[in-house]
């Protein structure tokens, strides 16, 4: 059960890939009440997925359950989610940028995950601590625009 303050949330979930669907809603939920642009909400789920999908397909060298903490907060004008993990070490700041001039054929397997996070997110950072990976997301916490009419005469962009 994720823990929601005016602007954090916390929340814990086991290393299976069904897990990341409800923290796709939790996260939803959260930007949602703040106000903050789908486009925001959007850009930082897929960027989540991206990393949840590699700690629990790669990270861990045995079949157990493992809990992945994930940490959300709205503060000085920045979304910035951690995402703390027991896994093996990995540094996905140090992983190579893909080849993505060569054709889809001729291109090794991998890599565009981690490309593709740090084109959506405005900042990242790494460390290991305490035996723990902790990976830090930061996106500019872009406001949802305020409606002041409805209908085609008054569209409203969602930036």
């Amino acid at each position: 059960m994720p823990e929601t303050g005016s602007d954090i949330f916390i929340a814990t979930i086991k290393n299976d890939l069904s897990e990341i669907e409800r923290l796709s809603l939790i996260i939803e939920d959260f930007v949602e009440s703040r106000n903050l642009s789908i486009k925001t909400a959007f850009e930082f789920n897929v960027a989540l997925d991206e990393i949840l999908t590699n700690v629990i397909s790669y990270a861990y060298e045995d079949a157990d359950q493992h809990l992945i903490n994930i940490r959300g907060k709205l503060a000085d004008g920045f979304l910035t989610i951690e995402v703390e993990d027991d896994g093996r070490e990995f540094d996905p700041l140090k992983s190579d940028n893909p080849d993505l001039d060569s054709g889809l054929h001729e291109r090794p397997i991998g890599g565009l995950g981690i490309h593709l996070v740090k084109k959506l997110t405005d900042q990242l950072e790494y460390r290991r601590q305490d035996g723990k990976n902790l990976l830090v997301m930061r996106k500019i916490a872009n406001r949802q625009p305020v409606k002041t009419g409805s209908g085609k005469d008054n569209p409203v962009s969602d930036t």
